[in-house]
């Protein structure tokens, strides 16, 4: 379902900084600043930072869901620089344009796996994406298109009757990347994708998302807490994130090119970044 779309860079940011309003008791906060990077198609890019340094802010800026002009939510507002995501400027991005967004980028939200709806069935949730655009799709392209994602992300097809409480974290987890992939997104943003994954299944999460990345050739950010031993200091840390490769970037078996930093700055709760 990739819609096809003039671009050079799947995602382009310059200087971008961003904040969420003053809402209710609560002022204005600057959760990014001055951040600078490119993603190259195809590419898989890593994203290190420390908790409470934006790497959530960044993921909803780049997926979309910050919010259009009109939104009634308290969302992430860019208010300093540029970013351009599958050609689409997100500064004052219009409800038109981001539902066009949103359609084009698939989001794999932190604790993805552990909030997908309890009333619904593996393949109710995988198919729900769809109907939310479509409610006349017809059913038995639906069904197929279904349980291509579910054999696509490792699962025996017996799991579409299931539901989330029957599944273990590594299932979730997987059916929650069936359901961000389902569209066919040109682009995969995957905040934490680990997290509240059993230790034992972790590697086999990272290896299924590397491999539906070469098979369906979609550019991604693959965004992951930093570790302890990272500096915190001076120039942006280019270790691999963890569960990233650090083979060359032209190994197709590696996951992740050398990764980008957010770190907290001094004095403030606004962050910084850019990429090697």
């Amino acid at each position: 379902m990739t819609r096809g779309a003039a671009w050079t860079f799947p995602i382009a940011m310059d200087d971008l900084s961003a904040s969420y309003p003053a809402h209710g008791a609560s002022d204005s906060f600057a959760a990014l600043r001055g951040i600078t990077l490119r993603v190259n198609p195809g590419e898989v890019l890593g994203v290190l930072g420390e908790s409470g340094s934006g790497k959530s802010t960044l993921a909803r800026v780049l997926s979309g869901s910050g919010g259009s002009a009109g939104s009634t939510d308290v969302r992430p507002e860019i208010i300093g620089g540029e970013a351009t995501v599958l050609g689409l400027r997100l500064r004052g991005i219009s409800r038109r344009k981001l539902a066009r967004l949103t359609l084009e980028v698939g989001m794999l939200a932190q604790d993805a796996g552990q909030t997908l709806p309890a009333t619904l069935n593996v393949g109710e949730l995988v198919a729900e994406p769809v109907l939310e655009r479509d409610a006349r799709y017809q059913p038995a392209a639906l069904s197929a298109l279904v349980a291509t994602m579910v054999d696509a992300v490792r699962l025996p097809l017996t799991v579409l009757t299931k539901y989330p409480y029957e599944l273990s974290s590594g299932q979730r987890q997987r059916v929650a990347l069936a359901r961000s992939l389902v569209l066919g997104p040109a682009l995969l943003i995957a905040d934490e994708p680990l997290a509240g994954v059993d230790v034992t299944v972790r590697d086999a999460v990272v290896d299924l998302i590397g491999e539906l990345q070469r098979e369906r050739a979609f550019a991604a950010v693959v965004i992951r807490l930093r570790p302890r031993r990272a500096p915190t200091g001076g120039r942006p840390d280019r270790r691999d994130a963890p569960g990233c490769s650090r083979r060359p970037r032209h190994d197709r078996r590696g996951l992740c090119r050398p990764v980008a930093s957010l770190r907290r700055r001094p004095g403030g709760g606004t962050h910084q970044g850019r990429t090697p």
